[in-house]
């Protein structure tokens, strides 16, 4: 499907890609003070059936970034997930898909500031399969580049500007023929991946950064810690990890809506356990996939149908 060929939502109105304008002095584009959320659509083939990942978590989490950057969003929780049924619906779409919303400084002028500059809204759907190869591990290098913290910018809001740090991150790692980076807090304890949370099994217990890391609170972080704890019976704990515990770990694996659930083959060129997919890593991946296509019935409060679901609002 080519882009302007989408239809998409901006500024109150459905309308087409190619018809959805943005100028060249948008504060959102010159100073990065936007905000935006991955919300993930999972299709079944048996069923016909679009699923659409957890969008209450997504848009409470939207608008606690709009709030760290003074905008307000022009719908309710309620109301945006209706508009992200209605989006994919009219683009007809029979795949996997990654819906965009965001919300932006919208004044076209010159001064950096956040207040008393008008906010605007848009969201777009596209096709998309997954972020990673699924069929093999990741490398990954410990990235020179610290996490940002949140003295600095917000670490708890996806707010567009703050991803030039994940960008430095991931294109290191890339150009020093790793696959992803891992990124350190400032008081040097591991923290997340370019833009996933970071799972480490030690002794059959999970371990993954707690929130005062300077992570992301993410939305698939906190489903992948409900079906360890609930469908595996394991112990998950949320605590500082320091950097050699990344070399001692039996499993690594990160996780994020775009990426989903992607296990580590090795770190600064050393094997995670015995470089192949452990089973606590291979039991989630199996775990999350069946859950976010509608075939674990015990989390169907997590998925909101596309076509069934348009059908019974219209009747």
């Amino acid at each position: 499907m080519h882009l302007g060929d989408l239809t998409v939502y901006h500024d109150g109105r459905f309308v087409r890609y190619d018809d959805a304008k943005v100028g060249l002095l948008t504060h959102g584009l010159q100073y990065g003070t936007g905000c935006f959320e991955g919300v993930r659509g999972f299709w079944n083939a048996r069923e016909e059936e679009l699923y659409l990942l957890q969008l209450s978590d997504h848009y409470d989490r939207l608008a606690q970034s709009a709030r760290i950057l003074m905008m307000n969003l022009p719908l309710s929780t309620r109301e945006l997930c209706d508009v992200t049924v209605e989006i994919c619906a009219r683009n007809k779409f029979r795949s996997d898909v990654y819906v965009r919303p965001f919300s932006y400084k919208a004044n076209e002028d010159i001064g950096v500031r956040l207040h008393d500059v008008k906010d605007a809204f848009a969201m777009v759907a596209i096709p998309f399969e997954r972020y990673f190869d699924a069929q093999r591990g990741l490398k990954v290098g410990v990235s020179s580049w610290r996490r940002i913290d949140d003295t600095m910018a917000p670490a708890r809001g996806k707010i567009t500007g703050t991803y030039v740090n994940s960008a430095l991150a991931k294109s290191d790692a890339i150009l020093s023929g790793f696959d992803e980076a891992i990124m350190l807090s400032q008081e040097g304890h591991v923290c997340e991946g370019s833009a996933e949370n970071v799972f480490l099994v030690r002794g059959g217990v999970l371990y993954t950064p707690d929130p005062s890391q300077n992570i992301l609170e993410g939305v698939t972080r906190r489903a992948i810690m409900t079906l360890a704890k609930e469908e595996l019976g394991l112990q998950v704990v949320e605590r500082a990890i320091d950097r050699s515990e990344l070399v001692i770990a039996d499993e690594i694996f990160i996780t994020g809506s775009a990426a989903g659930v992607q296990w580590i083959e090795s770190v600064d060129h050393r094997p995670v356990g015995d470089g192949t997919r452990g089973p606590i890593a291979t039991a989630l991946i199996d775990l999350y996939d069946r859950a976010v296509r509608g075939s674990l019935p015990k989390y169907e409060s997590w998925l909101t149908r596309t076509y069934a679901g348009r059908v019974a609002a219209a009747s």
